[in-house]
């Protein structure tokens, strides 16, 4: 039988994170008819053996592998692809989004098709929040949108609707956007964020904003462009 929820994390070199992620998943989703699938994208830190060893003894947990790293995009587009539920629910392996939000997340999805996280209170380091909120302000005056953490990877989506939702590399971050030119309702939801206690980031501050940037020029042509008519039956 299939499940109705389906979590997808991507993992790349998150090694200390997957269990205590894994019994954190548990522990939110009791009672709950879910899975979880881990997109190991390429890591070299030994996360693919834990992911083996935590699948092997959890039965509702599931890994794909990736020969090699191909980025967050590729990852959760597998993710898509491969998950079976009805409900989809994306999110960090870095421990810093809470499952305990997840519900919270599919009861919006009762009324709309996407569900974003919106973390109202970060703990990340100031240069990181400052430049986040400077990127959003550019993302959503050029994009024409009012969504205030696109950033956020915990978000909750119908699987229905990704057959209309085609991803190219570094996409992820415009999915609201994408989803609403596709005519979906997409909503906001204020959740949870904790510092990161393992690992590394994988982001900083500049290795991202002028390919951010390219990819907003890209999705502001794509919105101009949209073909825009309706066919007179009369």
């Amino acid at each position: 039988m299939n499940p109705d929820i389906s979590i997808v994390i991507p993992v790349y070199n998150e090694v200390d994170n997957i269990e205590p992620l894994g019994n954190s998943i548990i522990n939110a989703m009791q009672g709950q008819n879910y899975d979880v699938l881990y997109v190991n994208d390429g890591s070299t830190d030994g996360s693919t053996e834990k992911l083996n060893e935590w699948c092997a003894q959890h039965t509702n947990f599931r890994t794909i592998h990736f020969k090699r790293n191909a980025g967050q995009t590729a990852a959760m587009d597998a993710g898509f692809k491969h998950a079976s539920g009805k409900y989809v629910v994306t999110m960090d392996a870095d421990l810093q989004n809470d499952p305990a939000d997840i519900p919270k997340l599919l009861e919006k999805l009762n009324s709309f098709d996407m569900v974003c996280g919106w973390r109202q209170k970060r703990n990340d380091p100031w240069i990181k929040r400052i430049s986040s909120k400077v990127a959003n302000s550019i993302r959503n005056k050029l994009s024409n949108e009012d969504i205030k953490d696109t950033g956020c990877s915990l978000k909750a989506y119908r699987r229905e609707c990704f057959g209309r939702i085609k991803l190219f590399n570094g996409m992820h971050r415009f999915l609201p956007t994408l989803f609403k030119m596709e005519g979906f309702t997409v909503t906001e939801v204020i959740v949870n964020h904790y510092p990161r206690k393992f690992g590394k980031s994988k982001y900083g501050v500049f290795n991202r904003a002028f390919r951010a940037f390219m990819d907003l020029l890209v999705v502001r042509w794509m919105k101009k462009r949209k073909l825009n008519y309706e066919v007179n039956n009369g």
